[in-house]
C-alpha cells in the first residue's frame, strides 16, 4: 500500500464504522434562504360612492380630451353630441349600464367610493380596478371619467359627458301661436211680420 492511501484507510473505516453506529453518514446541512413571498397590498375598502348611480342615468352628450387645457373646448364639444348622445340607464341590480373600453355592447357597472372621497365607475370588484373608471368631477351636469388603465386612457382620452336637456322632461314642444277668435256673426235680419 502506498503511504497516501495507508494514511486514508483509517479515515474511511472510521467513517463506515460511525455511519454504522450512528444511523448513517450525514452531510452537513445547507440552508437557503428563499425570499419571503411578496406582501400583498392591502385590499382597498368599497365606501358608499359620492352620489348615487340613479344620478347619471341619462341622456349624455360625449367628448374626450388629452390635454386638461382643451376641457373647456371639449365641453362645448359634448354639449353638441347631444344630437347623439349616449344613453346610461339603470342596471337590473342597481348599477348603471355603461360600455367597458373596447366592448360593444354595455354591461351593469358599480359606482364604488374609496378613501380620499373618491368614486369610480367599473365592473363588481376593488374600486380603482384596470378597468374602473375614476370620477375627476360630477356637478349633475357634467360628468368627468379618466380611465385606471394607462393603456386605454392614452388611447380614448378622459371622457366628459354633459347632460342632454332636463331629464325627466320631454324637449319643448314647438309652441303654437293662439288662434285670433272669429268675430261674432251678425245676427240675421229679422224677417218682416207676416200679415
Amino acid at each position: 500500500m502506498s503511504r497516501i492511501s495507508s494514511f486514508f484507510a483509517p479515515i474511511a473505516f472510521a467513517l463506515t464504522l460511525g455511519a454504522c453506529a450512528g444511523g448513517g453518514f450525514q452531510l452537513p446541512s445547507v440552508t437557503t434562504s428563499e425570499p419571503p413571498p411578496p406582501a400583498q397590498a392591502a385590499p382597498v375598502p368599497t365606501l358608499p360612492p359620492a352620489f348615487p348611480a340613479k344620478d347619471i342615468v341619462g341622456r349624455w352628450g360625449l367628448a374626450a380630451y388629452h390635454n386638461a387645457d382643451d376641457r373647456a373646448r371639449t365641453e362645448a364639444a359634448a354639449r353638441n353630441g347631444c344630437k347623439q348622445p349616449y344613453v346610461i340607464t339603470a342596471g337590473p341590480t342597481g348599477g348603471v349600464m355603461m360600455h367597458l373600453a373596447d366592448q360593444a355592447q354595455p354591461e351593469e357597472l358599480r359606482l364604488k367610493g374609496a378613501p380620499g372621497g373618491k368614486t369610480y365607475v367599473g365592473p363588481e370588484g376593488e374600486p380603482g380596478g384596470v378597468q374602473d373608471r375614476e370620477v375627476v368631477s360630477f356637478d349633475g351636469r357634467v360628468l368627468i371619467l379618466r380611465w385606471m388603465d394607462p393603456e386605454v386612457q392614452g388611447r380614448y382620452g378622459t371622457m366628459v359627458y354633459v347632460r342632454c336637456g332636463a331629464e325627466g322632461q320631454k324637449p319643448p314642444a314647438k309652441k303654437k301661436t293662439a288662434a285670433k277668435p272669429k268675430p261674432a256673426a251678425a245676427p240675421a235680419p229679422a224677417a218682416p211680420p207676416k200679415q
